[in-house]
């Protein structure tokens, strides 16, 4: 069994999808992995150090060509654009890992199937205790929560921790985060080490014991958010009654803060509006948001994907790819993620897709030349599914 890695080609794409510590155990189940020259480079790992460890550098023909597997951190459902130039070198029967938005890229996951591919989605891992090293979403939502923490803290005029000098003492600033999954939990530990005064909320009332774990003061507002979580531990989507009374009890907490960081995403669907224009608006000059769901539409309504607004003095950040702006460590995580699975797969170096399995079922969306994934294929509808 081969394994194949080439490198990234979504504009901005730092990171790889497999580090040369990363794969000893898979070259010691008998696995051969080809690399394709420089995949690494960006990350931080030239390709000697691959060579080092036993892989083959190739071109990224080759790695299609010969790879049983391809490895990627965004297959073509999250590299829509140069993703295409790679479906010519797909091959039958190949299996393909990595990100892939399969439930809102469906063009792409059309595509895929009808390359005779099999997908597996990074995104639909199963959240049981079995998939934990699997967990590439977890993985990368702590990356990011550590760089969105750092984008806030170089935006904002404000030094986050308390000082006390010889020009008198320096409050310290006030950090606000919305969403308590695994990106807003390492948000508040981050803020929390760099000295500042963390408060944050979630809708899932479970998450108030979380967030105080790693020193933030928990926001209670006055309404009814029993049932706000689905399956999972994921925020559930609720109806727009629910935002606009949570964006009414939300403006006066906003104002008193100096950086806010927004996390709340719904798998599959447009980010929730939390933060509208005219609550950003009422926040202090200087106060700055960095808008961890820019990709998925924000939840602030000034938010510009990929941007940097300015707006009566509130400056707010839409970043595009935290994870790859620490590309060198989400790298790591992420192989981790990935060698794990693939040993899941092939534990002897012989890849079997078992749909018995819960964690392989919840994760294959394309195989034999259809959607198998019954949540996408209810979305991909059956002109997409039938190839």
């Amino acid at each position: 069994m081969t394994v194949g890695i080439p490198g990234e080609t979504h504009p901005g794409e730092r990171r790889v999808a497999m580090t040369p510590g990363a794969f000893d155990k898979l070259i010691k189940a008998g696995m051969n992995v080809i690399v394709e020259r420089g995949a690494g480079v960006s990350a931080g790992f030239p390709d000697s150090e691959y060579e080092a460890k036993g892989a083959t550098i190739a071109s990224r023909d080759e790695v299609f060509a010969k790879a049983d597997v391809i490895c990627q951190v965004r297959t073509l459902g999250a590299n829509p654009v140069a993703g295409s130039a790679d479906v010519e070198r797909l091959k039958p029967k190949q299996l393909i890992m990595g990100f892939a938005d399969p439930l809102t890229a469906l063009p792409e996951m059309g595509t895929m199937a009808k390359a005779q591919v099999s997908l597996l989605s990074m995104e639909l891992v199963p959240r049981i205790t079995r998939a934990q090293a699997m967990d590439a979403l977890s993985s990368m939502a702590t990356v990011a929560g550590y760089r969105a923490v750092l984008a806030g803290a170089e935006a904002s005029g404000r030094m986050f921790p308390m000082l006390t000098t010889a020009a008198g003492t320096i409050a310290p600033a006030k950090v606000f985060v919305l969403g308590c999954g695994v990106a807003g939990l390492q948000a508040i530990a981050t803020a929390k080490r760099l000295g500042a005064v963390v408060s944050a909320y979630d809708v899932r009332p479970a998450a108030k014991e979380q967030a105080e774990s790693v020193g933030a003061k928990f926001v209670t507002l006055d309404i009814d958010a029993k049932s706000a979580e689905g399956s999972g531990g994921y925020a559930k989507a609720m109806d727009e009654a629910f935002y606009r009374r949570q964006r009414e009890l939300m403006t006066a907490v906003l104002r008193e803060q100096d950086v806010v960081i927004t996390t709340a995403a719904v798998p599959g669907k447009k980010a929730p509006i939390l933060i509208t224009a005219e609550m950003a608006r009422a926040m202090h000059p200087g106060a700055v948001i960095v808008d961890m769901a820019a990709e998925r539409g924000g939840n602030c309504e000034l938010t510009k994907f990929g941007q940097v607004v300015e707006d009566s003095g509130v400056t707010i950040l839409g970043p595009s790819n935290l994870p790859s702006e620490a590309a060198y460590h989400a790298s790591q995580m992420y192989a981790k993620n990935i060698a794990t699975f693939l040993l899941h797969l092939a534990p002897k170096g012989q890849l079997t897709l078992n749909l018995e399995d819960e964690i392989t079922r919840e994760s294959l969306v394309t195989h034999d030349g259809q959607i198998v994934h019954p949540k996408v294929a209810e979305l991909a509808g059956p002109v997409l599914v039938g190839g």
